[in-house]
């Protein structure tokens, strides 16, 4: 089938696919799972997704290679984390294998919107567990719906790999340590929309969010993780805090960073005073990839990384990610998973 869509153009934006994977769970377990062409989905009133934000969802690209193949990039660490978030919202686990099962048939239902290699454009998958059912008491609910979707996108910040300004979100929080903020669920991403709104009006990429507690070490920046590269060209730190969204593709960078560019990598806490050790710095997540950090406004001051260009490491480890990704650079073992 021919698919009438210019690959180069293409933003964050939801496309209604042909099939998408809906599973059950009911009475103590989950059905076989099945494709559908029904883009919605019907839920009792009671719903406690709908009252409770009883939810959580996940985040994973599919990649056409050169050869013409297609390919997901580590499936089961998305599947762990969702694993994660279901334990800390009361929801039953989706097994990790159904979920790597489901992600692929997605995948091969749709592969006609699997991006052309050369474009930079991937299939995006949306998994979603929610609770359903009818249950208005504040509770976990009986019945369970597993979903993933699936859209073709281009770059998640416009422009896509172009430093951009971002702006610390002093008066607003995030999450709460110990709260929901290493879980990914919707109360986290609705916790934000404030602040983002007010960074996008301002003319910045997004918003910082700082420790909860003291207001002084950097947490998350809005929709993906933060990382600075300091000025000696030696290291390449990230955030530690418990109200941090583990990122695959933060992960994925520090062991590329360690591994293959020889980097010392560390979890610690980064004080927004101290953003003068960093000659580079960085978002990255799924959907963003990486995204240079130009500059950081924090009240009247502004500190800008370099000349405010993509730094030289940055690049390379960028270059580095996208190559294993897109099947042109080797990965290491058990990140690659092929859509036969």
């Amino acid at each position: 089938m021919t698919v009438n869509i210019d690959w180069d153009k293409l933003g964050f934006d939801y496309m209604n696919l042909p099939y998408r994977y809906v599973s059950y769970w009911k009475d103590g377990q989950w059905d076989d799972g099945k494709l559908s062409e029904d883009a919605n989905i019907t839920i009792n009133e009671g719903s406690p997704i709908l009252h409770y934000g009883q939810g959580a969802f996940e985040g994973l690209k599919a990649y056409r290679t050169k050869s013409g193949k297609v390919q997901l990039f580590r499936p089961d660490r998305n599947a762990a984390r969702l694993q994660n978030s279901a334990d800390k919202l009361l929801m039953p686990e989706v097994p990790i294998d159904k979920f790597i099962d489901a992600a692929k048939q997605v995948t091969k239902a749709n592969e006609d919107y699997v991006p052309p290699y050369g474009t930079g454009a991937t299939l995006y998958l949306r998994p979603i567990l929610i609770g359903i059912g009818p249950n208005i008491g504040v509770s976990p609910a009986k019945e369970y719906m597993f979903l993933i979707f699936a859209q073709p996108v281009g770059p998640y910040f416009k422009g896509g790999m172009v430093p951009t300004k971002f702006i610390v979100a002093d008066s607003f929080d995030r999450a709460a340590h110990f709260g929901t903020g290493g879980s990914k669920v919707g109360g986290n991403y609705a916790a934000s929309l404030q602040a983002g709104k007010y960074a996008h009006e301002h003319g910045y990429g997004d918003a910082i969010y700082l420790d909860p507690i003291n207001h002084e070490t950097i947490e998350e920046v809005g929709s993906a993780n933060f990382f600075g590269i300091t000025t000696d060209k030696k290291r390449l730190l990230t955030p530690k805090s418990p109200s941090i969204l583990p990122s695959i593709t933060k992960y994925s960078i520090l062991q590329i960073a360690k591994e293959r560019f020889g980097l010392e990598t560390e979890e610690t806490k980064i004080s927004i005073h101290d953003l003068d050790e960093f000659s580079e710095a960085g978002a990255c997540g799924t959907a963003a990839v990486i995204t240079p950090i130009s500059s950081i406004t924090y009240g009247d001051d502004v500190h800008t990384f370099g000349d405010g260009q993509t730094g030289e490491l940055t690049e390379k480890i960028y270059n580095e990610l996208t190559g294993i990704q897109f099947g042109d650079v080797e990965a290491p073992e058990g990140w690659i998973y092929p859509v036969d």
